[in-house]
């Protein structure tokens, strides 16, 4: 229960001088992606005045459209990250290539994904980004490594999503569990919502694009077959949700409990939401509040990169929903 406002800010000094030797750099990484999500969140909320809305003319490195607040919002958080000295090396959805900063001795490396669900800007629905921060592994006064940004999902030193909706959420983990907090526009600050979110371990609610459904594999054909079955001791069917922007879905996913899905298909053979800044950062948030995050075989969090545009399939949501999704995997190969 939260007795009073503490702003974002507050907070994180607060989580900070709980450890003895912290030196404040992951606290202010966290403050300035909380200012650079400020300004998206501005432009968002009028993006139809400033003509911000559209197509940019151009494609990213995933061959999607580019739109115009994608250019604004992939420029405030490479601003922000490079105005800090402490990030060596980002990686961002829009970006071909690491990008390497002149603070190269910066102890981050940080993935984002500055306007995830950017198809729905023009219709007005909830979009977000979601970013990503790993510690570096080579020596500090070297140059950082591509090896650096080819952590595992587990090793991140934290991870987060912002969401722009009918109000702005910032969420966040550092490993000791998931906290939220609401944007105040009267006073420009982030409040705290709720320190400790735990996911429901059990809703009879999935997410999912059945539009792909000819190419799923079969146990996830068997799984959706099986909770569209009427039971009412199983709480079947359940409830469709898909709103098409990760981040909303999970949002929902985090706070109401399901799952969400997003196996492969004919088109996408390995999956098509990016390991690195999409299914880490989610899964990491997931698993902070009590859910489960996997890639069919095993955690997400545990898969190896090999590229940092990598894709991966995931499965994440509540515990119970999650496991009785592996029963058709393992039963279906």
């Amino acid at each position: 229960m939260i007795n009073h406002l503490i702003t974002l800010e507050e907070f994180i000094i607060r989580s900070q001088n709980r450890f003895d030797g912290a030196t404040g750099e992951l606290s202010q990484l966290l403050r300035d992606i909380g200012l650079a999500a400020k300004i998206v969140s501005r432009e968002v909320n009028k993006a139809g005045i400033t003509n911000l809305l559209g197509r940019h003319g151009s494609e990213n490195v995933h061959g999607e459209s580019v739109k115009e607040l994608d250019v604004f919002a992939d420029e405030q958080i490479k601003s922000a990250l490079a105005r800090s000295g402490i990030v060596s090396m980002m990686i961002s959805e829009e970006s071909n290539e690491l990008i390497r900063l002149e603070s190269s001795s910066g102890k981050y490396i940080v993935f984002f994904d500055p306007l995830d669900g950017s198809s729905n800007i023009d219709v007005n629905v909830s979009v977000g980004t979601i970013f990503s921060i790993y510690s570096r592994k080579s020596p500090r006064e070297e140059p950082a490594r591509e090896s650096d940004a080819l952590q595992r999902g587990d090793s991140q030193s934290a991870a987060g999503y912002v969401l722009y909706g009918s109000s702005t959420m910032l969420v966040y983990t550092t490993g000791m569990g998931v906290s939220s907090f609401t944007l105040d526009p009267s006073i420009g600050e982030f409040m705290l919502s709720d320190d400790d979110i735990r996911i429901p371990d059990f809703n009879p609610l999935y997410s999912i694009n059945e539009g792909n459904a000819s190419g799923w594999p079969v146990g996830v054909k068997e799984y959706i077959s099986y909770i569209k079955q009427v039971d009412p001791e199983t709480m079947r069917p359940y409830s469709l949700r898909y709103i098409g922007s990760m981040v909303s879905d999970l949002h929902r996913t985090l706070l109401l409990g399901g799952i969400f899905l997003y196996p492969p298909n004919v088109s996408n053979p390995q999956g098509k939401l990016r390991l690195m800044y999409e299914c880490n950062p989610m899964g990491y948030i997931i698993e902070q509040a009590g859910g489960l995050a996997i890639d069919g075989k095993g955690s997400v969090l545990e898969t190896v990169p090999q590229s940092i545009h990598q894709t991966a399939p995931v499965y994440m949501g509540s515990r119970k929903n999650v496991e009785k999704l592996q029963e058709f995997l393992r039963r279906y190969g």
